[in-house]
């Protein structure tokens, strides 16, 4: 069947990648990308697909606050969407993650061409949005038992292209920490979730699906992988962090970034064995594996002086923890 397919989220590296591999799949016609900023030059480049056709990404540029979206899948007939994140700000926004999923479900119900419908949930969102997004999404099976629905839970993304709140939370000079907790972090290598995102496109498997590489690393055990260096506050410190923030004093401690220790420690319970059996593959990389060759790709790098935590930001939050 030759299939047309849509993937929102394509300035996104990783979705961007997904978009470029299923455009060289036999039997796909056409990609089209969709999002607010277009997918990297280098991506959306055409080239020859597995057909003899022309692969690369057809960019179209869809707004979170409008009804392009929903005209976009009309128009193209697409039978498959693969939702892969409509906004990719720096941070995430809670808003903008629910309200681009339910537009994505919306468009999807009402277009009689849609077949399946494939949705990345991460491990990096806050519990309450994932367990939203994540039955609104197996929702649409119930509204359209014709469509078949699944999605994938990424465990934290890492590997040498990728740019996260928590490679920057690991990258940064001085990192907070809670006191008295070291959780084990479990990862994703990028490519073992491009190619889950692929094979689960292509394959009609149903529910939602756990990816994570093997194992897990202990978080201090990343900090001194990469040279930075821990800063044990109580939990209440973080919301000094996350005030800084907010006035722009520094750059990294967002809540996004303040949520990364919680959601490494979530993602430690992920269950890999169903998404091994529907789609009989094992991520190739497991975590440990995954995060060295982000420690790899760090070697090189050249470091820089931006707004991060500083000793004069430290003895703030010192102070203002200790009540002082």
């Amino acid at each position: 069947m030759t299939r047309v397919v849509l993937v929102t989220g394509v300035s996104n590296p990783l979705a961007a990648r997904v978009a470029q591999a299923l455009s060289a799949e036999p039997g796909v016609r056409r990609v089209i990308g969709a999002d607010s900023a277009p997918p990297p030059r280098a991506v959306s480049a055409p080239r020859a697909s597995a057909d003899g056709g022309q692969g690369g990404i057809e960019y179209v540029h869809v707004g979170l606050h409008d009804e392009s979206l929903g005209q976009i899948v009309a128009d193209s007939g697409a039978d498959l969407i693969l939702h892969l994140g409509l906004d990719t700000a720096r941070g995430p926004h809670r808003e903008d993650t629910l309200m681009g999923t339910m537009r994505v479900l919306s468009a999807a119900q009402r277009s009689p061409h849609v077949q399946r419908v494939v949705v990345r949930s991460s491990a990096s969102l806050d519990a309450d949005d994932a367990a939203e997004v994540e039955r609104d999404t197996l929702g649409l099976q119930r509204r359209r038992p014709d469509v078949s629905v699944a999605v994938l839970r990424l465990a934290n993304l890492i590997g040498p292209s990728v740019d996260t709140p928590l490679t920057r939370y690991l990258g940064a000079r001085f990192v907070p920490t809670v006191l008295g907790s070291d959780p084990h972090v479990r990862f994703v290598h990028e490519d073992d979730a491009a190619e889950a995102l692929v094979r689960m496109a292509l394959s009609d498997r149903t529910g939602r699906f756990d990816v994570a590489g093997a194992d897990s690393v202990p978080l201090s055990d990343c900090l001194r992988r990469v040279g930075g260096q821990r800063l044990p506050v109580p939990a209440r410190g973080l919301k000094v962090l996350r005030s800084m923030a907010r006035h722009g004093r520094i750059d990294y401690a967002s809540s996004s970034n303040a949520r990364a220790v919680s959601a490494a420690r979530l993602a430690t319970g992920m269950d890999t064995a169903p998404l091994e059996q529907a789609l009989d593959w094992t991520p190739a990389y497991s975590s440990p594996q995954a995060f060295e060759t982000f420690v790899g790709s760090r070697a090189h790098a050249v470091p820089t002086r931006g707004a991060g935590l500083r000793p004069v930001h430290v003895l703030a939050l010192a102070r203002a923890t200790l009540g002082r």
